[in-house]
């Protein structure tokens, strides 16, 4: 390790902005060519940086293999406060173009499938429409993942099921929860599957198919499982755990798997005649569905914008119900 002490002066005056921004590709990428073909840079000008940055604190940020780079303990520290940096910067580029007018900015949104099916698309398209200098970056993952991700300023807003009470702080830091609509769940099959044709189906009918579940993480997974329970069933043995919209509906369209999904994320392929809806009153309501977002900062310009055509698709599906 460094035998000196790092201070802010040192900081400021021998790091540099470009070494941080190829340090934080690397370290999410784990990768040294992944990260220079994302930056457009050559792997000798990656490779460089990295040096740059070990040499300077006197300590190894990364392990090489012929898989890749591990970060070491350095690393993940200096991570963390890169990350906050980045989108700092984000933020600031977006509060000066605002300022001087322009309609430029960058969103990162992070989505769950209760929103990425319908309304996120919609707002995303009307927004980018309408606002075409404004940058939208889409991450899709569980609410596990995603809420870190707001906390430490990877992401900018989280759009989907809200969870409970219990998330109001994430890593120390405050988030508001906005609920735009409460959603159904419905469970479907194949069109075509002998359970389609029934007039209703109980829940002891459906332990032995096979189920596509979501992760274990995923709030969804825990309020099944406590359906099952309560009804004295075990959760069916045969399942994949998947929180891949698309390769929920291959698997349906190919298999006699069920599925439990938010009506939104199943509608356009119950109206297309690809997927059926059960008659089943076993599980009950989905949840709210809206965004997430950090309660400690304002949202940029073009995060704004979002979350106002977010609420326009909101109050359009609702009056359409």
């Amino acid at each position: 390790m460094a035998n000196f002490r790092i201070t802010p002066h040192a900081l400021s005056h021998k790091l540099k902005l470009h070494q941080l921004q190829i340090f934080e590709r690397v370290l999410a990428r784990r990768s040294l060519s992944r990260a220079a073909s994302e930056l457009h840079l050559t792997q000798p000008t990656v490779t460089r940086a990295i040096h740059d940055l070990e040499a300077f604190f006197g300590a190894t940020l990364f392990d090489r293999s012929n898989r890749g780079v591990a970060p070491t303990e350095l690393a993940l520290v200096l991570g963390r406060r890169v990350h906050a940096m980045m989108a700092e910067i984000r933020y600031m580029a977006d509060d000066i173009d605002a300022v001087l007018g322009g309609t430029s900015g960058h969103v990162v949104v992070g989505t769950l499938i209760a929103a990425s099916a319908k309304l996120l698309p919609e707002a995303i398209a009307r927004l980018m429409s309408e606002h075409p200098g404004i940058q939208v970056t889409v991450r899709e993952g569980p609410t596990a993942q995603l809420l870190p991700a707001l906390a430490t300023g990877d992401l900018d807003i989280v759009v989907g099921r809200l969870p409970g009470t219990d998330m109001a702080s994430i890593s120390g830091v405050a988030v508001d929860h906005h609920k735009l609509y409460r959603e159904e769940l419905c469970l479907v099959a194949r069109a075509g599957h002998p359970l389609a044709g029934e007039r209703q189906v109980a829940l002891a009918d459906l332990t032995d198919c096979i189920w596509i579940l979501p992760a274990p993480s995923s709030p969804l997974r825990a309020s099944i499982e406590r359906i099952f329970f309560d009804a004295g069933l075990r959760l069916p043995v045969r399942h994949m755990e998947s929180l891949s919209l698309l390769t929920n509906i291959g698997v349906l369209m190919h298999s006699e798997a069920l599925a439990l999904m938010p009506y939104d994320a199943a509608a356009q392929f119950l109206s297309m005649g690809l997927l059926a809806r059960l008659p089943t009153d076993a599980f009950g309501a989905f949840g709210d569905v809206g965004y997430s977002v950090r309660a400690d900062r304002p949202l940029t310009p073009a995060c704004q914008r979002l979350v106002e055509y977010l609420k326009r698709s909101a109050a359009q599906r609702e009056t359409a119900r």
